[in-house]
C-alpha cells in the first residue's frame, strides 16, 4: 500500500507525467525560489527531487510580487523528444489579476531549460495538450473581472504553434464547468477515441473537487461524467485528506492513478500547517468509459494499493536532514544544483522570490565550515531577503542551528524562523539591546497579519556562538537556546525562550481568515539575517538540522 501524501508538506497543484518507465510530478512553488519543483519516481511510491526548471531571473522576475502570488499550477508534458513546461507568474490579486503565462522546454528533465516564451495573460492554470495528429493546444481557465460576472468563467482552448512558440487562431471558450463552480486547472487525456477533460472545481479549500468531462472532438460539446465529482471531501469533514481535488491522470503499465491536492488539518476543518500536499489515488475505467476511484466512491483513501511494479518497495516517510555547510561539497560529482546554482546548498533549502548570490548575499568560503549570511532587507520585504528555508513535512519536528553573530544595534538581527509569508512568522532572533542590558539578546518576535508582538522577554547572552532550537508539536512551537562549552553535547543545558508559540498560525487557513484574498503556501522553517541599517553585518551558521518526530 501507498500511504498518502506521497509529497508531504507544501507541494500543491501536482502535474504528473509518464515518459517511458520514468514518472514525474511538478508542483507549484509560488514566491519560493527556484520555481516549480519536479520529482521523479520509478514506482509511484517514493519520489526524489530532480529539478527546479525556473531558476534564472531571465525566465521570471518575482521581486515585488505579493504573498501567495508568483508561480501557480505548472503543467509538465513530453513530446517531440523534449519536455514542455507551462507556468503562470501571478503579479496581482484583484480586481484584474495579472496572470502572465509562459512556456519553456528542455531536452532532459534536469535541463538545460530554455528561455521563456510569453503566451497570454487571460487566466491561469495553463496546460499544453499534444494531440496525436501533431497539433498542439493551449488550455487555461478564463478570468473575468467585470462586475456581475463570475470571475472563474470556465476554460478556453487555442492552438499553439511550436515553431513560433506562440498562440495562433481563435481562442474558444469550450467548457464552463459544473455546478460545483470555480472551474480551473484544465488538462486533457486522449484515450480510446475520447478527449477527457479533467478540471479542478470548488476552489482550493474545503470545497475542493476534481471533475471529468469528455467529447469526441476538441470542439465538444463536452459531456460531464455521471460519476461527478471524480474526487472530493467537501461533504466528508472526517476524511484525513481534506481539500481534495486538482487531479492529474497517470498510467503505469495496465494500471491507472490520479495525483491530487490534499490538506491534513490539525483539527476537523482546522488549520493545515503543512499546506496543500500531493497525494495519489488508484482509479479504474468503467465499462462505459469513465474513470472512477478504485473504492467506487468519490472519497480519497489515506492508503491506496501500490502498482504491481512496486511490490516489495518500502515507502520512505521520514524526510529528516542535517545540512553541514561545507564548501568542498561543491566538488562532489553527484551534488545537485540548486536555486543559487551552488552544490553546497541542498535543493531542500529555498529562498524568497530570487536567487541569493554567492560571495554577495552569502558565503561558504569567508569562514570555512560555516554559512555566512549577509544581512539585507527586512522580513517584510517582497523584493530581496537573505533567508534560506525548507518545508515542514511533518506535524512534529525539531529544527536547530548554531549561530555566531555580533550585532551592533537593534536593526541587525539573525536567527531561526518559522515562516509563512512576509506578514506571518515566528522568529527566535539574536540582536543588540541598546535600551536595557547593552548586550546581545535573544528573543522571540511574532508577526501576525503584519502586527509585531514579542513572544518572550529579551534574554541576555554570553559572548560567543549560540545554539538555537525550535520544537514544533502540531499547533505549538517552543524555542530554546544553549551556550558555553557544553552547548554541543546531546544533553546540552537548554534554556526556554518564552512559552509555547502558536505554530498553527503558520498556515493557509489562519492567514486567510483575516485577509482579503487567498493564502496558498505552507509552513517553512529556516535561517536568516537582516540589517535594516547599512546592510553591512553578517551572521554565521554552522549547520541547519531538521528532524521529524511524529513516528
Amino acid at each position: 500500500m501507498i500511504t498518502n501524501p506521497i509529497l508531504p508538506g507544501f507541494h500543491p497543484d501536482s502535474s504528473a507525467l509518464r515518459v517511458g518507465d520514468d514518472y514525474y510530478i511538478a508542483t507549484s512553488t509560488f514566491e519560493w525560489w527556484p520555481g516549480i519543483d519536479i520529482y521523479h519516481s520509478k514506482d509511484l511510491v517514493n519520489w526524489e527531487w530532480v529539478a527546479a526548471p525556473v531558476n534564472r531571473e531571465s525566465q521570471v522576475d518575482l521581486r515585488g510580487n505579493y504573498d501567495s502570488g508568483s508561480l501557480w499550477a505548472p503543467h509538465l508534458s513530453y513530446a517531440d523528444g523534449k519536455f514542455w513546461l507551462v507556468y503562470t507568474d501571478v503579479k496581482t490579486y484583484a480586481p484584474f489579476k495579472d496572470t502572465l503565462n509562459y512556456v519553456i522546454t528542455a531536452p532532459d528533465i534536469t535541463g538545460p531549460w530554455s528561455e521563456p516564451h510569453f503566451l497570454t495573460a487571460s487566466g491561469f492554470d495553463p496546460a499544453i495538450f499534444h494531440d496525436d495528429d501533431g497539433r498542439k493546444w493551449f488550455l487555461n481557465m478564463l478570468y473575468d473581472y467585470r462586475p456581475g460576472h463570475q470571475r472563474f468563467a470556465g476554460t478556453v482552448i487555442q492552438e499553439f504553434d511550436p515553431e513560433s512558440m506562440q498562440l495562433i487562431g481563435e481562442r474558444k471558450h469550450f467548457y464552463k464547468g459544473t455546478k460545483l463552480g470555480v472551474c480551473e486547472g484544465p488538462q486533457i487525456l486522449k484515450k480510446d477515441g475520447w478527449y477527457y477533460l479533467l478540471c479542478a472545481a470548488g476552489g482550493t479549500g474545503y470545497m475542493h473537487a476534481a471533475t471529468v468531462a469528455r467529447a469526441r472532438t476538441l470542439e465538444g460539446p463536452f459531456e460531464d461524467s455521471p460519476y461527478t465529482p471524480l474526487l472530493t471531501t467537501r461533504d466528508e469533514p472526517g476524511n484525513p485528506l481534506q481539500k481534495s481535488g486538482h487531479c492529474c491522470f497517470l498510467e503505469i503499465g495496465d494500471e491507472w492513478y490520479v495525483t491530487q491536492i490534499c490538506g491534513r488539518p490539525l483539527t476537523e476543518r482546522g488549520n493545515c500547517t503543512l499546506g496543500r500536499e500531493t497525494g495519489i489515488q488508484k482509479i479504474y475505467w468503467t465499462s462505459d468509459g469513465w474513470p472512477r476511484l478504485i473504492n467506487d466512491t468519490i472519497s480519497p483513501d489515506l492508503k491506496v494499493p501500490a502498482p504491481k511494479i512496486a511490490q516489495g518497495v518500502v515507502q520512505v516517510t521520514d524526510h529528516s536532514e542535517r545540512i553541514e555547510f561545507e564548501a568542498d561539497r561543491a566538488a562532489e560529482a553527484n551534488a545537485p544544483l540548486t536555486s543559487v546554482t551552488d552544490p553546497a546548498i541542498p535543493p531542500s533549502l529555498k529562498t524568497l522570490r530570487t536567487a541569493l548570490v554567492a560571495e554577495q548575499d552569502y558565503s561558504l568560503t569567508e569562514r570555512p565550515g560555516w554559512l555566512r549570511i549577509h544581512g539585507a532587507q527586512s522580513l517584510r520585504s517582497q523584493h530581496r531577503q537573505t533567508l534560506f528555508a525548507r518545508r515542514w513535512e511533518a506535524y512534529d519536528f525539531d529544527a536547530q542551528t548554531v549561530l555566531d553573530f555580533d550585532p551592533a544595534n537593534y536593526q541587525q538581527m539573525a536567527g531561526l524562523i518559522l515562516y509563512y509569508d512576509t506578514q506571518n512568522w515566528i522568529y527566535a532572533y539574536v540582536s543588540f539591546d541598546s535600551e536595557g542590558t547593552d548586550r546581545r539578546i535573544i528573543q522571540v518576535l511574532r508577526c501576525d497579519h503584519g502586527k509585531l508582538d514579542y513572544g518572550s522577554d529579551a534574554i541576555a547572552l554570553e559572548d560567543g556562538p549560540v545554539r538555537i532550537k525550535v520544537e514544533v508539536r502540531r499547533d505549538k512551537a517552543n524555542f530554546h537556546f544553549a551556550q558555553g562549552k557544553d552547548m554541543y553535547a546531546d544533553n546540552a543545558l537548554w534554556k526556554a525562550v518564552g512559552g509555547a508559540q502558536p505554530a498553527d498560525h503558520i498556515s493557509d487557513d489562519y492567514v486567510e481568515r483575516t485577509i482579503q484574498g487567498c493564502a496558498f503556501t505552507g509552513g517553512m522553517v529556516g535561517i536568516c539575517s537582516q540589517d535594516m541599517d547599512a546592510h553591512r553585518s553578517h551572521a554565521d551558521f554552522q549547520y541547519f538540522d531538521y528532524q521529524e518526530r511524529n513516528k
